[in-house]
């Protein structure tokens, strides 16, 4: 299993990525939510710190899965917010 996926050669946080995955699937309209945009926030922050592989995982979920505007904005405040008190790696 691991704690990494490899996409066209970059290393991503797998959990992070299973999140996203699961909040696109099943009932919906196949975008994240702001319940799943919390869900997501709460993988991030669940090692107190935000890493490389966290912030490029974050990035590449921002640009290729689809996001409610309420949901992408609230997000990358909150990221901001907590990326900015310190929780850095």
């Amino acid at each position: 299993m691991g704690y990494y996926k490899t996409i066209d050669g970059v290393k991503y946080d797998k959990s992070l990525l299973d999140a996203a995955d699961e909040a696109v699937a099943g009932r919906g309209d196949g975008r994240i939510s702001m319940s799943d945009a919390e869900k997501l926030l709460a993988e991030v922050k669940d090692g107190d710190s935000y890493t490389d592989i966290e912030k490029a995982t974050v990035k590449y979920i921002r640009e290729n899965y689809k996001w409610t505007d309420e949901a992408d904005a609230w997000f990358r405040a909150e990221i901001n917010k907590w990326n900015l008190t310190g929780h850095k790696k």
